[in-house]
């Protein structure tokens, strides 16, 4: 805390000088004598300011933030400055906010009334997801007289949780809204589900499979009595999201693994919009966090929360540790929804070794996210010699990635390989199309 110069100090000290020149331009000792005595004074007048001035210590101030924010989405933030003495003050403040948050404003002057609180409103708009860690304010305030001002800084730590954006979540609530209307209209219109759940027994009807009927009902009743059902509830599904060096590039912008923490709380959202239940593994070198397989109505924040702070580790991930465990904690059968890069030398390396772990007792569904860019220079037309090995390149990168798909599905996993923006979809619809058979 030091007292600070205005502008109006320097400005009065400057037209002192003006003044004395004018006033005595041929006694240079005598103007010298009446500078030196007008400058003594404005010093006294500065000093008496500067300890009338509030100490920035007394200047109760607070950051309002919600505790968590969502990562390309506007947020509020208010700055709150109280002042317990009588006398009013000229505050202006900055407030050390990191870059990623992009603040609209990080500092602003007001006056604050004696007694009185001002509030002082702007909006951040986080551009990184992750733990943000918050500091300083930095506070300078003037005196009565304009003079000179005292400043300090407030130390305000704090942190604000920034969540990955559910991009799906329009995508997700339209078919949930289907998968149950479809079952619903199977079990009016045809008297039967496509799952293997019995549900109740009545009479036949004429478009019903006659498989479908009950015998020791039909003999007891009189009459052709069939078997109704209905799709299973209360299976489940299990996301293993890889968080390892392959997850860490980007593909349109985006990380990989943001990617899939998309296609996460897209499986998430349906799976216990239609009464089954989720849960989730991350890892990279190791297991970094496991949620319980619920159908609560807030699983998907649950898995939110797991995710958000997930930063790729640039290693190899540790697959036979992650399904050992996935494996210990799931011991039902379940929907297994692998997360990753379809890279042949890491598949071949790290996941192809590790998939009997899993898929003795689970059925097994793996997603990745292709890159638009080698898809678009895979089908582009060749004008010179460099846009022709641009597209051999593509091809064979693509090439690769069908011999991975291929060899997983060799171990009895279905793979969806999807371009950007569609991965999250094609994988609610994997999972439903294999509810709808009753191969969960």
């Amino acid at each position: 805390m030091f007292p600070v110069p205005t502008w109006r100090l320097a400005l009065i000290a400057a037209s002192l000088s003006v003044v004395v020149v004018v006033v005595a331009p041929a006694n240079a000792a005598a103007a010298l004598s009446l500078l030196v005595g007008a400058n003594l004074v404005l010093g006294v007048v500065a000093v008496g300011d500067f300890f009338a001035t509030l100490k920035p210590s007394r200047l109760e101030v607070r950051r309002v933030l919600p505790p968590t924010a969502t990562q390309g989405r506007e947020a509020p933030l208010v700055w709150r400055l109280t002042n317990p003495t009588r006398a009013g003050v000229r505050v202006t403040f900055s407030d050390e906010l990191p870059p990623s948050l992009r603040a609209a404003d990080r500092r602003a002057t007001v006056t604050v009334a004696g007694s009185a609180t001002v509030e002082v409103r702007t909006t951040i708009e986080p551009v990184r997801r992750g733990h943000i860690h918050l500091g300083f304010i930095g506070l300078r305030l003037r005196g009565p007289l304009g003079l000179v001002g005292r400043q300090g800084r407030v130390e305000l730590p704090g942190e604000l949780r920034v969540y990955p954006p559910f991009r799906s979540r329009a995508e997700a609530e339209l078919k949930i809204n289907r998968a149950r209307s479809l079952q619903l209209g199977l079990r009016t219109a045809k008297g039967l589900g496509a799952g293997t759940e019995f549900e109740s027994l009545r009479e036949y009807g004429v478009n019903d499979d006659f498989r479908r009927i009950d015998w020791r009902a039909t003999a007891r009743m009189g009459k052709p009595i069939v078997r109704t059902y209905r799709t299973e509830r209360n299976q489940n599904v299990v996301v293993l999201l890889d968080n390892g060096r392959v997850m860490a590039g980007k593909v349109a912008g985006v990380p990989r693994v943001e990617h899939a923490m998309d296609a996460a709380m897209m499986l998430a959202a349906v799976s216990t919009g239609v009464g089954d239940r989720c849960g989730l593994v991350t890892f990279d070198t190791r297991v970094r966090s496991v949620v319980a397989a619920s159908r609560r109505t807030d699983q998907v924040m649950r898995l939110t929360e797991a995710m958000y702070a997930l930063q790729p580790a640039l290693a190899e991930s540790d697959y036979v540790g992650a399904f050992a465990t996935t494996v210990a904690r799931f011991r039902r059968r379940a929907l297994l929804v692998v997360l990753t890069d379809l890279v042949e030398q890491a598949v071949m390396e790290a996941l192809i070794p590790a998939m009997p772990l899993i898929t003795r007792t689970h059925m097994v569904l793996v997603g990745g996210v292709q890159d638009p860019e080698v898809l678009a220079w895979s089908r582009q037309k060749p004008l010179e010699l460099e846009d022709a090995y641009r597209k051999t390149a593509a091809l064979a990168a693509l090439a690769e990635r069908e011999r991975t798909a291929r060899r997983l599905r060799a171990l009895g996993a279905q793979v969806v390989d999807a371009p950007v923006g569609r991965l999250s979809g094609r994988l609610a619809d994997a999972y439903l199309g294999l509810k709808a058979r009753g191969a969960l």
